[in-house]
Order: structure tokens, then sequence, then C-alpha cells
């Protein structure tokens, strides 16, 4: 909460330093207490505790020490009422939208597990490296959504136009690059994960099926971070609920029963990937997320922030 509060306010450096600083700590304690002190899981536990408990108070002193910015005392920490109301009116779309999504994983686990332990396999390994095409894609998502809100806070719709049109330059440039990275040389990266050929073979030939669905998600992220950085959380949860549950699954179990092959896995995920980037696009140019702004609404500021 502290690391989104202090992006949103343009410090996106601190929270990273702050990240890095506990996963350093994590894998330091991990070793400490699992080799050194021989605690099993409970130092593993311990390590992952201690080390974000530190990041936190990390930030919190970053954000109590920007006093030219804000100004924060017990009153501040107060609940008001309206804006709990609008946080959860924000949040609580996204929540669902991963709730559900987790739901449908768990439906599509049990698909794939029907197909052996090979595509088990090829799955994990598939995920693994999908993690490294998916990582820049929500990375532009969440610093549209930073940048959409500090502009029309300010009242810049110009600048939100113009940075989403720079953004999906950038971001389908990166996805592009990448692709074509995780095509030629994704047998290496999954080299890192398994050393039976089998397993690499058809994780290849998987990530051949996926290859276009990446680009796809650029789209699908970033204008979905303009939205949400709008005030419009509703339409990309929505969204998501389509491609996920009324796309995805009725698809991968349909073409499993027709083709008896694990393609019905992957072919439904690109599927749902490359149907959330059109029905994301649609509703962009619709332009409903330009009428979602909360900035203002009737919501008493307290006297001790000083923005």
């Amino acid at each position: 909460m502290i690391s989104g509060i202090l992006r949103g306010l343009g410090d996106s450096v601190m929270p990273l330093i702050f990240l890095l600083v506990a996963c350093g700590m994590n894998i330091g304690l991990d070793i400490w207490f699992v080799a050194g002190f021989k605690m099993g899981v409970a130092g593993a536990a311990w390590a992952t505790i201690i080390s974000q408990a530190v990041s936190g108070i990390l930030c919190l002193v970053r954000l109590l020490l920007m006093r030219d910015v804000l100004h924060i005392t017990w009153r501040t920490l107060w609940p008001t009422k309206a804006l709990l109301f609008q946080l959860i009116r924000l949040g609580l779309p996204s929540g669902l939208t991963q709730a559900v999504f987790s739901l449908a994983m768990l439906v599509v686990q049990s698909l794939t597990n029907s197909f052996g332990t090979t595509i088990i396999a090829v799955s994990t390994v598939v995920m693994r490296v999908d993690g490294f095409a998916m990582m820049p894609n929500f990375t532009f998502g969440t610093a549209t959504t930073t940048f959409t809100g500090q502009n029309i806070g300010a009242g810049r719709l110009d600048r939100v136009e113009k940075g989403t049109k720079d953004g999906l330059k950038l971001g389908l440039s990166v996805s592009v690059v990448l692709v074509a990275l995780i095509l030629f040389f994704g047998r290496y990266l999954m080299e890192m994960f398994t050393s039976t050929p089998e397993v690499i073979d058809t994780g290849m030939h998987m990530m051949r099926i996926l290859a276009i669905g990446y680009i796809a998600m650029a789209v699908t992220q970033i204008l979905s971070g303009v939205m949400r950085g709008a005030g419009d959380t509703m339409t990309p949860m929505w969204i998501s609920l389509i491609t996920t549950v009324v796309i995805r699954v009725p698809i991968a179990y349909g073409l499993a029963a027709l083709m008896h092959s694990a393609d019905a896995l992957f072919i439904s995920l690109l599927t749902s990937w490359v149907m959330g980037a059109v029905l994301t696009s649609i509703a962009f140019r619709m332009g409903r997320w330009k009428k979602k702004s909360i900035i203002n609404d009737d919501v008493p500021e307290p006297a001790d922030v000083q923005a």
C-alpha cells in the first residue's frame, strides 16, 4: 500500500530499492536460518516475515520523511467514511478479478493434470518462461495507471492520451523483441528448469502457440492501466471475467474433447489473450473511462494533509 502511495507521488525508485533490500535479506536469512540454525520450513517463514517487515518499515519511513509533499499525523490516519468507500469501490473489482482468475486456473489445472505428468511439467516450465515475457507488460500497466492518475488529477487529459500512445509504442516494441528472443533462445531458458528433452521440445511448441498472445497482452495491460488510473476499475474486471471464465475455460475443455491434445490448453489461453486485447481496445475507444474521475467527488480533505 505504501509503495503504491510513493509511486502515486512520483517516487518509483525507492520502492524498488526497498524491494531489492528485502529480496537480498530474504535470501541471506534463508541460508542463515535453514542451513545455519537448522530451522527448516520455519526458518524460511521467519526469513520472509523479517525481510518483508523491514521493507514495509523502510517504505513508511520514506513516506514520513516527505514532509514537503504531505504531513501525516494520527488524525490523518483516522478512517474517513467517504474515502474508505472510494478505496473499496476502486480496489474491490481488481480483487474479485484475481479471485475469479485463480478459480479458473484451478479448473484448467484439473484439465492439465488429465494429460499426464509430462504435460504438467511442460505447463510448469512454460509458465516460468512466461514470467519473463509477461513482466514488462505488467510493468507498463502499473506505470500507465500511476501516470494516468497523476495527470487526470492535474486536469491534463491531453497528456494521458499522448502518454497512452507512447506507452503502446514502447510496450509493443518491447513485447515484439522479447517474443523474438524467446522463440529463438527459449530452449536455453527452459533448460534452467528441466533437462528432459521431451519437456523442452513440447514446451517450445507451446511457446510458439502463445507467442502472438504476449503482444496482445501488452495492449490489454497498458489500456487497462489507463482505465484503472482514471478510476474505471469495473470495465477491466468485466473484460477479465469474460476472457477467463466465458472464453478460456469452455474453449479449453471443448478443444480438449475434440483434439485430444494438450494444445487445447494453450490455444484457449492464446484466444483469451487476443480477445482481451480486442475487448479492451473497444472499451478504451468508447471513452467511458474519461468520465470516471473521482477528483470532483465531494470528499472531505483532512486539515492535517498538505498536498
